[in-house]
């Protein structure tokens, strides 16, 4: 039988999301701050060649086309104010978030509350300053060598990386405003609406392809269904869960006897979200993209690792794969779900798993389980990651389809969408505690009537 709270989910409608006011200027405030950055986009860094950078992204588009361009929304390719994007703030919070496993004072920050939050939250914003002007100083660098600056010299350097930078910690406090005052996550809808902004023209592009004869409608065919195919199945995996029976005691109150309850543990078949495809691609495309932005990629030794560990390459996708799987487990293990802190939880909370004693049993047998849910969820990352580069090699598909784009678009819009059903049902019981309140109220003013009582 359903719940309450599934009954009041499954009568949600239009008419309900018109009565939920604020939900709809949360909705409405995201979006306006999703149209200012897109709008961003498009203000060039000041002293760039338009056209000189136009021909040369045309020609690079092997190196830094996808990934990078994916992050940044299309920035990137025409040098705009944001075209770091939100990559050097995403770097600094996992940077921030795998010393604070790791490190012991950092540690105790986690531990302190609000407090010790708000410290780590610092660090990561000085980490993004200096991830940003880093990035900044390069790409003015490679952009004064490859001539697609007006007037090079230190003046445009220092230009290009205070326009970058800013660029940069703006759009980190877009996605804090989105998220505190808005409906979602902030940082990942950034991302998401980068990546839906570039799918109408690569696709108009592909289905150009095909009428023109390059690919045949057969191919296109295909790849529609794989899409459809890929979009379930990632739907289907983000949603799988391994629970786990947790068993509480009878626990006594005053005179008072409570019966023990019980719940479950659920761990997803991948608890690290996109984290370790973002860093796997990351690494595997920075030799790449090095090379591209020096113009060194016909010295003898960059040929030959290019040769080698080339986008599509066997060596390239063993690597890739060798990496996702390391990621995986190694971010899972210390920054997603650290097993020893969830055994403590549960014997502070004085929970259990049948068969199994609290403490360190519990975290052995979490580990256990963990270990054999990633096996599943490491494969699961590394075939959809894999999927653009068969697409690109066997199929010549001239878009960024699959890997870490499709995973942040699914994952977002779940995440989102989920957001949003629970305003609307917390709307929903406001109104029946409105309501209910109003009735008590009317009950206690109507006078009784009738005989007087009995005695």
């Amino acid at each position: 039988m359903a719940s309450a709270a599934e009954q009041m989910a499954s009568n949600m409608s239009w008419a309900a999301f018109g009565k939920a006011t604020e939900l709809k200027q949360r909705i409405l405030f995201t979006l306006g701050l999703l149209v200012i950055y897109r709008v961003g986009t498009y203000i060039p860094v000041p002293g760039i060649d338009g056209a000189a950078l136009q021909d040369f992204m045309d020609n690079a588009a092997a190196g830094i086309g996808g990934m990078l361009a994916m992050f940044t929304g299309g920035a990137l390719s025409r040098m705009g104010i944001f075209a770091l994007g939100i990559m050097p703030y995403i770097s600094a919070s996992i940077i921030v978030q795998l010393v604070a496993s790791m490190y012991e004072p950092w540690k105790n920050l986690k531990n302190e509350g609000q407090q010790g939050r708000k410290k780590l939250n610092q660090y990561t914003r000085y980490g993004t300053v200096l991830l940003a002007g880093f990035q900044a100083y390069g790409l003015a660098v490679s952009l004064e060598a490859g001539n697609l600056a007006h007037s090079p010299g230190w003046e445009f350097v220092a230009a290009c990386i205070v326009t970058l930078v800013g660029g940069t910690m703006f759009l980190m406090w877009i996605g804090e405003q989105i998220t505190a005052r808005g409906i979602g996550n902030g940082v990942s809808l950034i991302i998401f609406v980068g990546i839906i902004a570039n799918m109408p023209g690569a696709i108009a592009r592909f289905l150009e392809q095909g009428r023109t004869g390059a690919i045949s409608p057969l191919v296109i065919l295909v790849v529609a269904l794989m899409v459809v195919a890929v979009l379930g199945f990632i739907v289907f995996m983000e949603r799988s869960l391994r629970k786990i029976h947790i068993q509480y005691p009878r626990r006594q109150v005053g005179m008072k006897v409570y019966d023990g309850g019980s719940s479950h543990l659920p761990i997803k078949v991948n608890p690290s979200g996109v984290i370790p495809a973002v860093f796997a691609s990351a690494l595997l495309l920075l030799p790449t993209t090095i090379a591209t932005f020096s113009h060194s990629t016909s010295g003898p030794i960059m040929s030959t690792f290019l040769a080698y560990f080339g986008p599509g390459q066997p060596l390239y996708l063993l690597f890739f794969v060798a990496m996702i799987v390391f990621f995986t487990y190694f971010y899972t293990h210390e920054v997603a779900f650290k097993t020893e802190d969830v055994s403590e939880n549960l014997k502070n909370q004085n929970g259990f798993i049948p068969g199994i004693r609290p403490g360190k049993k519990t975290a052995d047998y979490l580990t256990y389980v963990v270990n054999r849910v990633l096996v599943l969820g490491s494969a699961y990352l590394a075939l959809v990651c894999l999927l653009p580069e068969i697409l690109r090699s066997q199929l010549a598909v001239p878009f960024y389809f699959g890997g870490t784009s499709v995973l942040i678009i699914v994952s977002v819009g779940m995440d989102t969408i989920q957001q949003i059903q629970s305003h609307l049902l917390a709307h929903q019981y406001e109104g029946l505690i409105e309501r209910s309140q109003l009735r008590g109220r009317s009950k206690a003013r109507t006078p009784r009537t009738g005989g007087p009582a009995r005695r």
